[in-house]
């Protein structure tokens, strides 16, 4: 089956198989969040992005093979409902980005601008996007034989960037993260996972970002 990203509330989630990576994208909750579990194919070491709800769900889809960390995108209370129980079952050890540690229920290691996140002989490298929440992160997964993969939380949707209450400054932190640090940096085939709905690329959404600035959203 061809990946689609296209995952409902309670529906079957996809999976997207990369040389040395596999991808599994399932919606959770009332929120229609997105969990993403990545798994090593060398090592079969595994990695969740956002422990959003739904923990018997999530905890299914980890199956048998251990989890060696949850990273949390930010510290939104609809990313982080599954979290403690998650590390209970499976020893896992959490991370967020360093600004939202406090916002979480249980103690997690901080993430900043740079670190990298293990996935067996995969890496994942932060990237602190401010303005949604003071310490959201991006995580980015550079392919050797393929595209580039980027997890954006709530920072990065197709059509716009996350929400700020429409406060000025925090847009425009995040635009200018957004531009400046994802925009700029990476080529238009990358591949991005929002914290909700469908994913797209960064070329499809690279020519509207003049209207995100001068629309203030």
């Amino acid at each position: 089956m061809t990946y689609t990203g296209d995952v409902t509330p309670g529906g079957t989630p996809d999976v997207r198989d990369l040389d040395r990576l596999t991808i599994t994208k399932v919606s959770v909750g009332p929120m229609d969040n997105n969990a993403y579990l990545l798994r090593c194919r060398e090592t079969g070491e595994q990695v969740l992005i956002d422990a959003a709800n739904e923990a018997p769900r999530l905890l299914e889809l980890i199956g048998d093979g251990g989890l060696a960390s949850v990273v949390t995108t930010h510290q939104h209370m609809d990313h982080w409902v599954a979290l403690e129980e998650v590390v209970a079952k499976t020893g896992a050890r959490p991370l967020v980005g360093a600004e939202d540690a406090e916002g979480l229920p249980i103690e997690a290691a901080p993430l900043r601008e740079g670190d990298t996140v293990p996935v067996g002989s995969c890496a994942l490298e932060v990237i602190h996007l401010r303005g949604h929440t003071p310490g959201s992160i991006a995580l980015l997964y550079r392919d050797p034989s393929g595209v580039p993969h980027l997890w954006t939380g709530d920072s990065l949707f197709p059509g716009g960037v996350g929400n700020t209450n429409q406060d000025p400054e925090r847009f425009g932190q995040l635009i200018d993260d957004v531009e400046g640090k994802l925009f700029d940096r990476l080529p238009d085939e990358t591949w991005f996972y929002p914290g909700h709905g469908k994913d797209s690329t960064l070329g499809a959404e690279r020519p509207a970002l003049p209207q995100w600035r001068a629309r203030g959203w």
